[in-house]
């Protein structure tokens, strides 16, 4: 087979309708634009998002576009440099105890244990994350690393529908 003789397939290339070339052709008369208005007149028309004067969508959505997830977690950020810094030796370290050395803004919140600094102390340091590297640290200096259940709140909570026994329970290891 040689280039000049590809051909379409059969149907594939219609010819194009003219309009406005007689009643006879079919689409004569409006040519297929209606009687008078916006759409019959040249240059006329309508975008595709025109709402018929009224504000259109794009118009009433917020300039902040995107999307809030009802189910983040928000963690307070403590290094452990820090922890070095204001802990004793084998000090037992929890959310109280953070807030106490001003690390934390809210004991109830979620805590996360980062790696940036140098643990020198053996610590013993609950917190609901750890980082990978944190916890290696907090190992190899003789310490340790609790990991602390979330307590569901918020959306988690209405989503889930926990009966009333059940969020006492998770209260209880919260606060332990």
């Amino acid at each position: 087979m040689k280039l000049h003789e590809l051909k379409a397939d059969k149907g594939a290339r219609r010819k194009r309708t003219r309009v406005g070339r007689g009643i006879a052709a079919g689409k004569g008369r409006y040519a297929g634009r209606g009687i008078k208005g916006t759409g019959a007149r040249t240059g006329g028309g309508v975008p595709n998002y025109f709402e018929g004067g009224q504000l259109p969508l794009v118009r009433r959505l917020p300039f902040k576009r995107g999307f809030t997830n009802i189910f983040r977690v928000e963690h307070q950020e403590v290094n452990i440099g820090d922890l070095d810094a204001l802990f004793e030796a084998g000090a037992v370290i929890g959310g109280v105890e953070l807030a106490r050395a001003g690390l934390l803004r809210d004991a109830s919140q979620p805590v996360v244990i980062l790696n940036n600094g140098e643990l020198t102390k053996p610590l013993t340091v609950k917190a609901h994350r750890f980082s990978k590297t944190a916890l290696a640290a907090l190992e190899k200096a003789g310490g340790a690393g609790i990991k602390l259940e979330l307590l569901v709140k918020g959306a988690h909570a209405t989503v889930k529908k926990l009966r009333k026994e059940d969020l006492a329970k998770l209260a209880e290891k919260a606060q332990q």
